[in-house]
């Protein structure tokens, strides 16, 4: 076969973008394509920034080109990640075409209270009437079927329109599906980054959802390849950041702000939730403790030109609602119930006007 653009476009048409299901050349996702002598520089856009996946369809590329055109052939391949504005338009409606708003919860570092935050924040908006699902995410540590008393809950299996869908588990009215319902509880989770976020994946595209006004996704601690198959699954209305005071918190929220903000990912940060903020002792109420600093997230987020949503203390009974699998927003009339209910109403403020920038 001779070596000239037909020729090797054709070749790269059996190559398939596997997110998008369609071939490369069809998708417009080959670019820069030159020719020259013996040899081939090109480069290809794929919806997952991923590491591996951008490995694989180097990989791709080159077997195809070489097993056509001679293993001698030289190729320059650069994979590169299409921009998130074209991922979102191709994906936006094919995935969970039914939930009106989807938030990602995360945070750089672990222990800050991510999964507390998430829990309490889709406690607060079944409690104000909205429909509230959470899947989560976190792989290796997760906590949401303790956090709603569902630990010994398993999801059932629906038969939509010919097609197996797994049900959520329902608790409080929020439908919650987590990682923890397939595994072992007292077993580590020992997963390399592709399994994990096909299984992540299948949280999202093979779950029977229904009408949701939100959906919130409590990821992993950290900025890894999780995180970036994620953004790129999903249509993201937006992530919210959870730090608590101290600096080497702040250090690792400013990495997980900068990685939303990223040119592959582009993803709204909705705002900055200051966790455990004060201790305030059950004998002293008026008394306020800056135990991990004062108002270190809350000087992030002006400092960094990010919204800044409130500040949660930290208050023995947060920890003991969420390990008795009712979380503490469900309290009536007390200060943290009323801190989360303030939560709500300022992320549910904020969730319409990031809509309309």
């Amino acid at each position: 076969m001779e070596l000239v653009k037909e020729n090797v476009l054709d070749v790269l048409a059996v190559v398939m973008e596997p997110e998008l299901k369609k071939d490369i050349v069809s998708a417009n996702l080959v670019e820069d394509l030159k020719i020259e002598n013996n040899s081939v520089s090109l480069k290809v856009l794929v919806s997952n920034p991923a590491l591996h996946a951008r490995r694989r369809m180097q990989e791709a590329v080159e077997f195809n080109l070489k097993n056509k055109f001679g293993k001698d052939l030289e190729i320059t391949c650069e994979v590169a990640a299409m921009p998130a504005k074209e991922i979102e338009s191709a994906n936006q409606r094919k995935i969970l075409p039914e939930v009106k708003h989807i938030v990602a919860i995360a945070s750089g570092k672990g222990g800050v209270g991510k999964s507390t935050i998430t829990a309490n924040l889709a406690g607060g908006l079944a409690k104000a009437g909205f429909k509230v699902g959470i899947v989560d995410a976190d792989i290796y540590g997760p906590s949401m079927p303790t956090m709603f008393d569902v630990v010994e809950d398993r999801p059932t299996m629906l038969d939509i329109d010919g097609s197996p869908k797994i049900n959520p588990v329902m608790s409080h009215g929020i439908k919650i599906l987590s990682i923890g319902f397939f595994t072992d509880q007292d077993n580590a989770v020992v997963w390399r980054g592709p399994m994990a976020s096909k299984a992540l994946t299948q949280m999202f595209t093979d779950a029977h959802w229904g009408e949701l006004d939100y959906l919130l996704i409590d990821l992993p601690p950290g900025t890894g390849d999780i995180h970036l198959s994620l953004v790129q699954t999903v249509p993201l209305d937006g992530a919210i950041i959870v730090s608590t005071p101290q600096e080497v918190a702040l250090a690792d929220a400013r990495r997980g702000v900068n990685m939303f903000k990223l040119d592959t990912i582009k993803v709204p940060v909705l705002g900055i939730i200051e966790n455990m903020a004060w201790f305030t002792p059950a004998e002293l109420p008026d008394n306020k403790y800056y135990i991990f600093g004062r108002d270190g997230a809350k000087n992030l987020a002006a400092g960094m030109d990010v919204p800044f949503l409130g500040q949660i203390p930290l208050v023995q009974g947060v920890r003991e609602a969420g390990d008795v699998g009712r979380p503490a927003v469900f309290q009536e009339n007390t200060p943290i119930s009323e801190a989360f209910d303030e939560l709500v109403r300022k992320f549910v403020e904020r969730v319409k006007t990031a809509k309309d920038e």
